[in-house]
């Protein structure tokens, strides 16, 4: 699965997040974010990841900025294991790797104008000179569909699209490589959501950006990615292209998310696959497949052993101990 041409590669990445338990807190537990994931990204490309909320995708991403710092495994950008980064090298690859938050709100300083709320980040990358900064902050600007005027307000000002635009714009103030885009439409209208999306399509068209797209609406997957990594419990359970995994889900959870998504269509009928029960707590996931306490499936080695993430047929990974969907 790993390619030497991929921008970013994780090999076996692990994050367990301590904490402290009992009367006088002398107990350590581990929350087990993420186990093990190995996966690449393709430069240009939009890989999508999709899950259920609780299942790591949001620590997957910040692993990869190094905003959280993995417990094991590799993070190579370029080639390059940037683990043995130093805060001067990461500063500077901070230009090459960005992200758009989830919330447009929180996400920007509401005491800040939207001139220095972009223009800090180049001030802090070395570009002192304000007239410059001031150029290329409306460059930004104009890309993402504002205008000069809004230079001076705050963000309360703004909508939520357009809070959304600004922190667009932020991402891509030193032309970065890869942008990870976590939930970046979720709290937006479904109109407003069409407009982001394109904007980051064209975007992507004109810079050549690599996008990880953090998401838990498979419409938006359809609609952007190239192609999609299912993740459960901390673990990629299956990797394909787009087409391949809508039209052939090969896990049992892959195929119980395609038929929780609404079809927009009064008429059409499809089976609805209902999980039973939650899922199971990282501080102590269960033995074997993680999935296997909800799946219909489950056999006996399921119980015990790990699946891994093999090829099933070209370029679709799946981990799972059936033979076929």
């Amino acid at each position: 699965m790993g390619s030497p041409q991929a921008l970013v590669q994780l090999k076996r990445v692990t994050k367990h997040f301590p904490m402290r338990k009992g009367f006088f807190l002398n107990r350590i537990e581990y929350v087990r974010a993420i186990e093990g994931v190995t996966l690449d990204i393709r430069p240009g490309e939009t890989l999508a990841l999709v899950g259920e909320s609780g299942c790591g995708k949001t620590t997957l991403g910040r692993l990869i900025l190094r905003l959280e710092e993995p417990t094991a495994g590799e993070i190579l950008f370029e080639g390059e294991n940037i683990l043995t980064y130093d805060k001067t090298r990461m500063r500077a690859l901070r230009k090459k790797m960005q992200i758009v938050f989830q919330d447009p709100y929180s996400s920007l300083n509401p005491r800040r104008k939207i001139f220095n709320i972009i223009g800090d980040s180049l001030l802090v990358q070395g570009m002192k000179d304000r007239t410059e900064r001031e150029a290329r902050v409306l460059d930004l600007m104009r890309m993402v569909g504002l205008q000069a005027e809004h230079l001076s307000s705050y963000p309360f000002q703004f909508s939520g699209g357009q809070r959304q635009r600004i922190g667009i714009a932020r991402a891509l103030a030193f032309e970065p490589k890869l942008i990870i885009c976590d939930e970046p439409v979720s709290a937006l209208d479904v109109s407003i959501q069409a407009q982001v999306l394109n904007l980051l399509r064209d975007l992507q068209k004109q810079f050549g950006l690599t996008y990880l797209f953090i998401t838990h609406d498979l419409k938006v997957v359809y609609h952007i990615a190239d192609r999609v990594a299912v993740m459960y419990l901390g673990k990629i359970v299956e990797l394909a292209d787009k087409r391949t995994l809508f039209r052939h889900p090969a896990h049992p959870y892959t195929q119980a998310l395609l038929s929780a998504s609404p079809i927009p269509d009064p008429f059409a009928k499809k089976e609805r696959i209902l999980l039973q029960g939650d899922v199971p707590s990282p501080i102590a996931p269960p033995p074997g497949c993680a999935f296997h306490t909800r799946c219909k499936h489950a056999m006996d080695a399921c119980h015990i052993e790990t699946p891994l993430l093999l090829e099933r047929e070209a370029a679709h990974h799946v981990a799972c101990f059936r033979e076929s969907a």
